[in-house]
């Protein structure tokens, strides 16, 4: 099991420290460290900060996504879903909002709004090539195997 710190910054005593909800929870909820009442309206893209810095190992990515509920009720995602907190970053997590929604959607201080998970991950050894290997797909893409 892989060991992640959470560093809570200053003025965020109350925020809560991420948790796992289940048992079989493969991701922990991330809660909302907006000062005041916050208003996201369909379409609108904001940055909404978390209150903490996360530390974990090299060899690893903390994902965001949105949380699947909010989703599915309200139209609340992230922009770059997932988003990716490299091993090395240690400023403020924060979370691109984004309301896919056709009404206001408010986020409170404390409120979950995404979700993040711990993946192992390798780093490649990039090289240039001349040539790539032919495969049976070819160079089809962008629904080219089907629905």
């Amino acid at each position: 099991m892989v060991t992640v710190k959470f560093k809570r910054l200053e003025g965020n005593e109350d925020i809560s420290l991420p948790k796992y909800h289940t048992e079989g929870s493969a991701a922990f909820d991330l809660h909302a460290a907006v000062k005041e009442e916050t208003v996201i309206r369909p379409g609108e893209i904001r940055l909404i900060p978390t209150g903490f810095k996360i530390e974990f190992p090299a060899g690893y990515v903390a994902q965001l996504s949105p949380r699947s509920g909010l989703a599915l009720k309200k139209g609340i995602s992230l922009v770059n879903t997932p988003g990716l907190v490299d091993s090395d970053y240690r400023g403020e997590v924060g979370l691109i909002m984004i309301n896919l929604g056709r009404e206001d959607f408010l986020v409170n201080r404390n409120d979950r709004v995404a979700q993040m998970c711990i993946k192992k991950v390798e780093q490649a050894d990039i090289v240039e090539a001349r040539e790539v290997s032919d495969s049976s797909r070819g160079s089809g893409g962008y629904g080219s195997t089907g629905n």
